[in-house]
């Protein structure tokens, strides 16, 4: 009886370790799978992503951003705004990478192509973060993206900490080339900071992440700061700004304007959607929104 049950406690021990070591193997051979995908990042955030997760890429966007060095040589894809769907093809990627914004401009392109795209949510610091997990997951670098995560919420923590009396009120302008400006709710990733920061954004919206401009609408508000984001082509941008404030009568009645409290927001640490410059930012933010603390 003895000999009996010892013979089955064995034969348990050997069936563990048969489907230990058969987990163990099926694991390295998704990773190694997962090391050898050829992936394009149609972004200047989402090469910054894969970057801090020590991913290799088969394309990336040609940007006036600086790209990591790594990346250097990898072939260009075109602009993050208006990427070539047909050198995305060429190239066989096992997968495409897009920030979900950009969705109904790329959809049809790609769906013409062939080309499957996963689009990334990065409209918030907590989109970014949960990105990161799910990235690092998928590529067997839940170390590094924990790491990168770990620096985000730190940040977050110090920008909270700085945070005292009454909140200023903000207004946040997205520079676009030849169309002037947008302006950006609570629902964009800038509004997000802001939020973070302890700033009220002016503009809030249950879903629309950007508004056209009104000077009737303007006209009734009284930001104590504004931001400006340059976004693409800063040198464009820029002078569109400063001609737009010298020429409009709206701005020179808002008291941001009057006490110089109206901030450029440049690359690479500020952008339209999420990016691994999080700290920086909100380092930034934190100290115009409350100078001095």
């Amino acid at each position: 009886m003895k000999k009996r049950k010892g013979l089955i406690i064995g034969l348990i021990i050997f069936l563990v370790a048969i489907i230990g070591v058969a987990i163990g193997a099926k694991r390295l051979i998704d990773q190694k799978v997962a090391n050898n995908e050829k992936i394009v990042a149609t972004s200047a955030a989402i090469t910054e992503i894969f970057d801090k997760l020590n991913v290799n890429l088969a394309g990336v966007p040609k940007t006036q951003a600086k790209l990591p060095a790594r990346y250097q040589k990898v072939p260009k894809i075109g602009s993050p705004m208006k990427p070539s769907v047909e050198k995305i093809a060429s190239l066989n990627p096992t997968r495409v990478y897009a920030v979900s914004t950009l969705k109904d401009q790329y959809d049809q392109s790609f769906k013409e192509q062939g080309v499957k795209v996963t689009y990334l949510k990065l409209d918030s610091v907590a989109d970014l973060e949960a990105t990161l997990s799910s990235l690092g997951k998928q590529y067997y670098r839940q170390r590094q993206a924990d790491y990168q995560i770990g620096l985000i919420k730190k940040a977050v923590k110090k920008a909270k900490a700085r945070v005292h009396g009454r909140k200023p009120r903000v207004l946040i302008l997205m520079g676009l080339p030849g169309a002037n400006y947008m302006i950006l709710t609570n629902r964009s990733y800038l509004g997000d900071l802001v939020r973070i920061a302890g700033g009220e954004n002016i503009y809030h919206s249950d879903s629309q992440i950007y508004l056209s401009p009104s000077n009737d609408s303007l006209a009734t508000k009284n930001p104590d700061v504004i931001l400006r984001l340059e976004h693409a082509l800063p040198n464009v941008t820029l002078p569109q700004f400063k001609q737009e404030f010298k020429k409009n009568s709206v701005w020179k009645t808002m008291k941001a304007v009057k006490i110089g409290r109206v901030y450029d927001l440049q690359q690479p640490d500020f952008n339209a959607s999420a990016n691994m410059n999080v700290s920086q930012a909100l380092n930034k933010l934190s100290n115009w929104l409350y100078p001095g603390k």
